[in-house]
């Protein structure tokens, strides 16, 4: 909900209060991880609830948008759903399509761009664009449940390839790779500014709210160019596109710390999304799926709850307080720190490739 922000500042919320919001979701994504580590199996079953939740949850949304401790709650829930969707959907993706991968995930950032560009429309009337999520959010869950139904006939006619993949011992070691897992940890910290804040910055410094629309369209059009190609990019590496993509993302804060009031900056920090993130979680996620090979669903999870979760949470709270002139600054520092902390991990082989 590249909106909300706006919407809760034009209700006059804090931004310590907007940061808190928008951390309830990450707390939850950190958590979960862990009670199905000890206690629970990620099933057809579970997915179907947490599909439902998700649909609550932005019905929820527009009925307490203007009730602080209520909204809570309907992000409470939505991080629920958002935290078990998430993985499942990747895992069963990636067992289906293989080095193909990839090319799917320009799917969702052309439904990003259609729901965007649509909201925008409604930008002064926040009950539309929240009417438009909650009727996205629906057709999502349809084609989920559809794909549920798919999946079984396959499964009743002899081919359960997906459910062949390992549910996660509790052995998983973190520690092993804890150079690679701090290093999502504070990439995520720094996105805190941008998710939570980046509508409100630019429009603080005079661009107007159809103009970051485009802006936030744009960068995910370069995202959709970057993943129909990336299949071949990644044959350089999973790890070194790892590192250069984080060494954009510096250059991509500090950028914006610097000309919050440049449109032609702002466009091409908005280009550079396609690289910092688009690219970068895909060479991430193909690298757990290739190191974790006995335990990716759990695997999944843990990035999940790691970044989205842990660093997602620190992000928003952090980003909340420090909002300012230097937000980004601080953001583009963080991420330096993120590209450093790769180098504590010596079990990362440069040559990595999608198995």
């Amino acid at each position: 909900m590249i909106y909300l922000p706006k919407i809760l500042d034009n209700f006059k919320y804090s931004s310590m209060q907007i940061g808190i919001i928008f951390a309830t979701i990450p707390l939850i994504r950190f958590s979960i991880p862990f009670v199905f580590l000890k206690k629970f199996k990620l099933t057809d079953k579970v997915f179907a609830f947490a599909l439902f939740t998700s649909l609550a949850s932005s019905i929820l949304l527009l009925i307490t948008i203007n009730h602080y401790y209520w909204l809570l709650l309907s992000n409470f829930l939505a991080g629920i759903g958002m935290t078990i969707i998430y993985p499942y959907t990747e895992l069963i993706t990636m067992n289906i399509l293989k080095e193909k991968y990839g090319k799917s995930r320009l799917y969702g950032s052309l439904g990003f761009i259609f729901i965007s560009l649509i909201a925008s429309n409604f930008s002064e009337d926040y009950k539309l664009i929240l009417l438009v999520y909650i009727f996205a959010t629906l057709i999502f869950v349809l084609i989920s449940i559809t794909m549920l139904f798919d999946k079984n006939r396959s499964n009743n006619n002899g081919d359960n390839s997906i459910n062949k993949v390992k549910t996660a011992p509790a052995t998983l070691s973190l520690l092993k790779h804890k150079g690679f897992w701090l290093s999502v940890f504070l990439i995520q910290i720094s996105f805190g500014a941008y998710y939570n804040f980046f509508t409100i910055y630019e429009t603080k410094h005079g661009i107007n709210m159809n103009m970051v629309s485009y802006l936030w369209s744009f960068s995910v059009i370069c995202e959709v160019i970057i993943l129909y190609f990336q299949d071949f990019i990644l044959k350089i590496g999973l790890v070194k596109i790892i590192k250069f993509s984080i060494s954009i993302t510096v250059l991509r804060w500090f950028l914006l710390f610097i000309f919050p009031s440049n449109i032609y900056v702002s466009f091409f920090s908005q280009a550079l999304h396609a690289i910092s993130f688009a690219l970068y979680y895909s060479a991430t996620i193909l690298y757990l799926y290739n190191i974790y090979k006995d335990a990716r669903k759990i695997a999944m999870l843990f990035l999940s709850g790691i970044s989205y979760g842990l660093g997602g949470l620190v992000g928003a709270l952090l980003s909340g307080l420090t909002y300012g002139k230097y937000v980004f600054l601080y953001s583009s520092i963080i991420a330096i720190f993120g590209l450093l902390a790769l180098y504590l991990d010596k079990e990362m082989s440069a040559t990595t490739t999608f198995p």
